[in-house]
């Protein structure tokens, strides 16, 4: 594994590879153990250099964004972690078209549409995660989807070639895409905005943020919604309902102020959390009959 690391960090630089990296901090639910090589690529160049000497000496790897959707378990990550977030974060915008590399924010992206006057990407304003994340996963919220505004995207396939492909042919639907399905990894989006105003836009935006603020625990590590909506119902209902709101396990509790959330309330591991996580799906299958099924994804040596 050091003769891979030196290697990486030959070709990326010497901050751009760690070693036994805990992933509690690149993570929104501050919990993990680490990962034996962490790697933070500057470029789609050095994306792929990466994967390949990683394949060369038969290493597993991952991708991830934000770490905003993401359980790590508590021994970690045997292989490698390739991040894309700042380093590759930049956005161009030309007229009503935005260009997004996979590893910019949310966050940024719409402010970025609201500096520019444009509209369409309000939605988006207060989810914490990455453009490839939100594609791969077609994020939404507050009735705007990322298929509402996507184009195409250009992605890595698992063949190492760059390949563009139109949102029609994404299969975006709630919380699943190609991406996910076919393992590409998502390099730069192109999504078609409309002019508006600023000030109507950014007023929409800190609405939504204050009805977030108003219905979410976001002052506490999470990884937001923890569990998929069942068909016909709602999964913070269901917990609700079940007399679970405040239940906690360790440092993992089910929020208070929003039964969907599971939120680490101090020093949780992510034990705490799968714990807490069972008994909420064992709870309300009991009480009724419905399966639970968690959105945020779990990663990690068991």
């Amino acid at each position: 594994m050091d003769s891979v690391v030196a290697a990486l960090r030959v070709r990326l630089g010497e901050d751009a590879v760690l070693a036994d990296e805990p992933m509690d901090g690149h993570t929104t639910f501050r919990t993990g153990g680490p990962a034996d090589i962490f790697i933070m690529p500057g470029s789609f160049k050095e994306v792929k250099e990466s994967i390949s000497i990683l394949k060369e000496n038969n290493i597993p790897f991952m991708v991830i964004g934000n770490g905003s959707n993401l359980l790590v378990r508590d021994k970690g990550i045997r292989g490698a972690v390739i991040q894309l977030g700042r380093r590759l974060s930049k956005v161009d915008v030309d007229g009503e078209f935005v260009f997004a590399e996979g590893g910019a924010l949310l966050t940024a992206l719409s402010a970025k549409a609201a500096e520019n006057a444009l509209s369409g990407l309000e939605f988006a304003s207060g989810i914490p995660g990455t453009v490839g994340g939100a594609i791969t996963m077609n994020a939404g919220a507050y009735g705007g989807e990322m298929k509402d505004v996507l184009i195409s995207v250009e992605v890595l396939t698992e063949e190492m070639e760059v390949k563009t492909i139109p949102v029609e042919a994404l299969e975006l639907s709630y919380r699943h895409s190609i991406l996910l399905k076919d393992g590409y990894i998502l390099l730069r989006a192109k999504l078609k905005l409309k002019n508006g105003n600023p000030e109507e836009i950014k007023t929409k935006m800190a609405e939504l943020g204050e009805q977030r603020r108003e219905k979410q625990p976001l002052q506490y590590p999470s990884a937001g919604s923890t569990f998929k909506r069942p068909q016909g119902y709602f999964a913070g209902k269901l917990i609700q309902d079940a007399g679970l709101k405040g239940k906690r396990i360790g440092g993992a509790q089910i929020s208070e102020k929003h039964a969907g959330f599971i939120i680490n309330v101090g020093k949780a591991t992510t034990q705490d959390i799968l714990d807490l996580i069972a008994f909420c799906q064992q709870t309300v299958y009991e009480k009724f009959g419905v399966r639970l099924e968690t959105e945020v994804k779990i990663i990690g040596e068991l």
